[in-house]
């Protein structure tokens, strides 16, 4: 189970960075700073489980 979970929050957070990247690049404050706090809450969710968030 934990290896789903670490697969999927590996995922999440690798696509967000990504979106948030693409928003910043794009100059799309609003939805860089959307994907900002969605990054935010992903690093919070893997820490609180023992995860590295930013290694996961």
């Amino acid at each position: 189970m934990m290896g789903e979970f670490l697969s999927e929050i590996r995922v999440r957070i690798n696509e967000t960075c990504t979106s948030l990247q693409a928003a910043q690049a794009a100059g799309d404050e609003f939805l860089a700073d959307a994907h900002a706090s969605e990054l935010e809450d992903l690093r919070r969710i893997a820490a609180r489980n023992g995860i590295d968030p930013h290694n996961a």
